[in-house]
């Protein structure tokens, strides 16, 4: 059983789609939705500031069907809200917590039917955090997925201390984190990173050594080579040019 001492409607505003295909088809505001009750070890967030990432425009023309949750479907993942219902389990969290996080453990497999781009949402205890006081609730709200994906990448390509690393489209969401873990948490040696002209400045202040402005320079053409070549775009490697810029030196 959760509690709460606060007065919650029945009912909350929701985007939703009942139906797969672009957003400006099927999306549509719901003002009629039943606020989900929090299971035992899940707290209910009023949401004040959610994130939408590709994967979620993905999910919505139905590239993930065959192992999607059953429609209709509220999307979001990333949330930045304040905690008005805890389930009996709950030891970390209290109404009141300024929280944030992503919502869906298992990504797109059976992700939630109740994302985060509504007045409410329930998630497990284990899945948010406290938000740090110097983040407003729009900042925190675009971090989760975005930090999630850029540190999986460096844990699977075995990136650490001393390691060089090139960034492709380091001032985008996936990359700026990249470029900032790279740098600060794992100890790169030199950390390059591709933007357009108005965003170098930015690279810089996050901590890349080598900014490059993709509107001018050609990244192929880098006479440095790096150990770790992180596409955070997509699409734009190809495997000699992922050799040619991951040789070692000495060759």
């Amino acid at each position: 059983m959760a509690s709460s001492t606060a007065t919650l409607p029945s009912k909350m505003k929701a985007w939703s789609y009942s139906e797969y295909g672009k957003s400006s088809d099927v999306l549509k505001l719901d003002s009629d939705v039943v606020v989900p009750q929090p299971n035992d070890d899940q707290v209910l967030v009023k949401v004040v500031a959610a994130g939408i990432n590709p994967v979620d425009f993905k999910r919505m023309l139905g590239m993930f069907k065959q192992i999607d949750s059953p429609l209709p479907i509220i999307p979001g993942y990333d949330v930045a809200g304040v905690v008005v219902k805890v389930g009996s389990q709950v030891k970390k969290f209290k109404e009141g917590d300024e929280v944030y996080g992503d919502i869906d453990e298992t990504a797109v497999d059976h992700a939630k039917q109740i994302g985060t781009i509504a007045e409410y949402t329930a998630v497990e205890e284990k899945l948010l955090a406290l938000k740090p006081k110097n983040l407003s609730f729009v900042e925190a709200a675009g971090l989760p997925l975005a930090t999630e994906t850029a540190y999986g990448g460096l844990e699977r390509c075995q990136f650490c201390t001393g390691k060089s690393i090139l960034v492709l489209g380091g001032a985008g969401g996936v990359g700026t984190m990249v470029v900032q873990l790279a740098k600060h948490v794992y100890g790169a040696s030199k950390v390059a990173a591709t933007s357009s002209t108005s965003k170098l400045d930015l690279l810089k202040s996050l901590g890349a050594d080598l900014p490059i402005d993709y509107t001018k320079q050609n990244f192929e053409d880098l006479p440095e080579k790096f150990d770790v070549v992180y596409d955070s775009v997509g699409k734009i490697l190809k495997p000699c040019i992922v050799e040619s810029l991951s040789e070692n030196k000495q060759n």
